[in-house]
């Protein structure tokens, strides 16, 4: 099955399934001689799995990440880092009388029109499991930016129509850490987390969107056409499951204003460098990046699977009632923090290496 790699001088392919043996993954092009922090990199992978507290996912996993390859005396050795982690809790069974009807808003019936055959233990290969393993690629990819100066944060901002105010573009991962929610403005968060208990009590769930910014990139990432910045970030984006909407900088918004409103105005200090008043081109310009944060929001749709009965159809086209059981976020977001935080880590990594802009022989 192809499309389970992503990259191009930097490339993580993935495999497994939601309920088989293990999932994982094997990062090729990560650079030489650098030696990771592996309980920093564990805690990232913990902040996207299953089980951290009553609004998301009961399943409880370790996800202890076992690395198998590319690692020699605690350093990266450049060739291909292989990595596992193993499916210690799944329940394939809670699926059984699933087996044979399309589930509402899922993958169930186009895996079964694209290949005709499917692995309908929570939705397998289709299962946001997968995401696990680029949370391992880019927490090690992420640990690697850092030596040059390059950040990655992400927070919830929104969950239905609750939103938190506009304070500021950059926040730590202690901020953003400090409630169950990640949402770093406090009354905020104890809204959105009401608000999800309800849901979770009524057998529903909800949507929210993931606000993202990176700092400390130089300018010149990306090429002008068809291998823009901005394009495979926004394409890294829309492959996590759930994600329906991408937009960067002024995004939407900035169809509404006038071009003496949204021009970036240049400036530069006293020793040459230069800079932009504004940041409507969210640190992008013509594709490339500018030198400015890069600043984008991703919308997650609500769970698909919600215990209120649903309408639905089996595999011979016959109408059925179903109530999905088992065990399910009722809003995904805050478990999508670290997964948006690694996928643009990917790509900004993948960029970097593409680039001459900096010297990425440097291994710290």
């Amino acid at each position: 099955m192809p499309g389970s790699s992503i990259g191009t001088f930097l490339r993580l392919h993935t495999f497994g399934e939601s309920h088989g043996e293990a999932v994982g993954g094997i990062i090729d092009g990560f650079p030489a001689g650098f030696e990771p922090d592996f309980e920093r990199l564990q805690h990232q992978v913990n902040r996207r799995k299953p089980g951290q507290s009553q609004i998301t996912s009961p399943r409880m996993e370790d996800d202890r990440v076992e690395f198998l390859s590319g690692m020699f005396e605690g350093k990266t050795t450049g060739a291909p880092i292989a990595f596992m982690v193993k499916n210690k809790n799944a329940k394939p069974a809670d699926y059984d009388h699933l087996k044979d009807v399309y589930r509402p808003s899922h993958a169930d019936f186009t895996w079964q029109a694209k290949f005709g055959h499917r692995d309908y233990r929570g939705g397998g290969r289709s299962s946001a499991r997968e995401t696990l393993s680029r949370v391992v690629a880019g927490a090690l990819t992420e640990q690697w930016l850092s030596i040059f100066g390059i950040s990655i944060t992400a927070w919830v901002s929104s969950v239905g129509l609750i939103q938190m105010p506009l304070i500021k573009n950059v926040f730590s991962k202690k901020e953003i850490d400090a409630n169950i929610v990640r949402c770093p403005h406090a009354e905020t968060a104890d809204q959105m987390i009401a608000f999800i208990d309800q849901l979770r009590a009524e057998g529903d769930s909800i949507g929210g969107v993931v606000s993202a910014t990176i700092t400390g990139l130089p300018p010149g990432l990306g090429d002008p056409v068809f291998d823009k910045f901005h394009a495979d970030l926004g394409k890294a984006m829309l492959s996590i499951n759930a994600v329906k909407g991408f937009e960067y900088g002024s995004g939407f918004a900035g169809s509404a204003m006038k071009g003496s409103e949204h021009n970036d105005a240049f400036s530069s200090d006293t020793e040459g460098k230069v800079s932009t008043k504004s940041n409507h081109s969210g640190g992008v310009q013509g594709g490339i990046t500018n030198g400015e944060d890069v600043f984008f929001r991703i919308a997650f749709k609500p769970v698909a699977s919600i215990k209120k009965q649903q309408e639905t159809v089996n595999v011979h086209g016959e109408a059925e009632l179903i109530q999905i059981s088992g065990r399910h976020d009722p809003c995904v977001v805050p478990r999508a923090v670290p997964i948006v935080e690694a996928m643009a880590a990917l790509v900004v990594a993948d960029h970097l290496l593409r680039s001459n802009t900096i010297n990425t022989n440097h291994s710290g």
